[in-house]
C-alpha cells in the first residue's frame, strides 16, 4: 500500500492504470487476499478483479516485460500447478511454476495464484 492512497484497493487500481494502462473504471473489484509473504520479505496483498474483455493494455516498459492473460478455468485446475527446485550456492529453493503455452509463471506469482485456487476450492 502507498501510504497517500486511502486503501490497498486504492493502491491497486492506481497501480493497474500506471503500469498496464488499465483504467479503474474497467475493474470490477471482489476484493483482496491474505497477504503473501514474498521469499524477499515483501509483504503483498493480492487484490481479486474480473476485467471484461478485450482491453488494450498499455504496458510501462519500466515497469512491465511483457502482458498476457490465461484463462481462470486453467489457473485453477491444481494439473498445471508445478513444484520446481532451483539450486544454488546457497542451497535449493522450492517455488510454484504455473507453465502456460509458451508462458512460465513462477514465483510470488505463482504462489498467489496457488493461494487463490486453495480459497475458491475451499
Amino acid at each position: 500500500k502507498d501510504f497517500a492512497d486511502e486503501s490497498i484497493i486504492t493502491t491497486a487500481l492506481r497501480e493497474s492504470e500506471e503500469e498496464i494502462g488499465l483504467p479503474s473504471d474497467h475493474i470490477d473489484v471482489i476484493g483482496t487476499m491474505p497477504e503473501y509473504l514474498t521469499v524477499s520479505g515483501y509483504r503483498v496483498t493480492p487484490v481479486v478483479a474480473l476485467v471484461a474483455p478485450p482491453q488494450a493494455y498499455r504496458p510501462d516498459p519500466f515497469e512491465v516485460a511483457d502482458i498476457f492473460e490465461v484463462p481462470l478455468s486453467f489457473l485453477m485446475n491444481p494439473a498445471n500447478h508445478e513444484v520446481r527446485v532451483w539450486h544454488s550456492d546457497e542451497g535449493s529453493r522450492r517455488f510454484y511454476a504455473i507453465p502456460y503455452a509458451d508462458r512460465f509463471i513462477w514465483g510470488a506469482t505463482a504462489g498467489m495464484l496457488r493461494n487463490l485456487y486453495h480459497l475458491l476450492k475451499a
